[in-house]
């Protein structure tokens, strides 16, 4: 065999073999993104492994207040059995009760929250492209987080009166700080290479927060959505506890508050489970939904829909 064919023999074996050992790399980096253990792939998996275990806790939980109630450990009319809680709800909604409980507290919680992002996004971009600004202001924000919001409740009496706008002032005041510590902790998180090239693509400062910082830092971001909620779905409970009459609607605090005036735990402990169940709510329908898309985008969450 000439020499040259054997060259050529040779390098087209070594071709071959590069080309393998790239496609066996490539399959075993796919292997690693794509964990299957990280996430169900069937509807029973689904089911068995967030349906099941929630729903078990819940029983359990019961059982255990039903066996608290028979111990006799509280008189029966300061702790209301599990029966007795669901009849009051039944009796709440057939009457619509607790319907409008609920669209009262959700439209206000709601379009609190809305006008929170929208005052607390800007200002959160701003604090952290002023250095001189964060300095300055971004303690008082981490004080105004930790103060309870309750504790602006008398003061907002006095200066809106008995009114709606008493309640978003209260909401404003919860959610805002957390949604920009939430923003600043993000953007903090954003690797320095990621400024560093778009500074070389030639972004400009706004178009460097839009397309480079904003997006990098939305984990941060959305977990500082999440807590904002939060804040502002417990400081809005708090105010409708408080502030009862007037034009004021009937929320969910005042539901809450009419048992404790009536003495009537079944309603006290039925007002403290629907809280519960819009807080549950909105996290699994929305933040939890949101969060599975970021992470997912970013290649940390397995994609279940395979």
């Amino acid at each position: 065999m000439p020499p040259e064919t054997s060259i050529g023999t040779a390098a087209a074996t070594t071709g071959a073999t590069t080309r393998d050992d790239a496609r066996d790399l490539e399959s075993g980096l796919d292997a690693l993104q794509t964990d299957r253990t990280l996430g169900p792939r069937t509807w029973s998996d689904r089911l068995r492994w967030s349906v099941l275990p929630p729903m078990l806790a819940v029983l359990v939980l019961v059982a255990l207040w039903q066996l608290v109630v028979w111990s006799g450990v509280r008189p029966s009319y300061t702790l209301a059995s599990p029966q007795d809680v669901w009849t009051t709800l039944r009796s709440l909604f057939a009457d619509h009760t607790a319907l409008t409980a609920i669209a009262t507290s959700v439209e206000r919680g709601v379009i609190g929250f809305v006008v929170a992002v929208l005052i607390a996004t800007p200002l959160a971009v701003l604090i952290s492209r002023v250095r001189l600004l964060r300095a300055s202001v971004g303690p008082l924000i981490t004080g105004l987080q930790v103060l309870p919001s309750v504790a602006w409740v008398p003061a907002a009496i006095l200066w809106f009166g008995v009114s709606d706008a008493t309640m978003y002032f209260v909401i404003l005041l919860g959610a805002v700080p957390s949604i920009i510590n939430g923003l600043l902790s993000g953007v903090d998180q954003v690797p320095p290479l990621f400024r560093r090239v778009g500074t070389v693509l030639g972004a400009g400062r706004w178009q460097m927060v839009r397309h480079v910082i904003l997006p990098a830092a939305m984990p941060g971001y959305v977990a500082g959505l999440r807590q904002g909620w939060a804040f502002s779905w417990r400081s809005l409970m708090a105010a409708e506890l408080i502030v009862v009459g007037g034009r004021l609607g009937f929320g969910l605090g005042a539901l809450l508050d009419q048992g404790r005036q009536l003495s009537d735990t079944s309603v006290v402990i039925a007002a403290i489970l629907l809280i519960l169940v819009v807080g549950i709510a909105v996290e699994l329908l929305f933040f939890a939904p949101l969060e599975r898309r970021i992470l997912r985008s970013r290649g940390l969450a397995a994609d279940t829909t395979r």
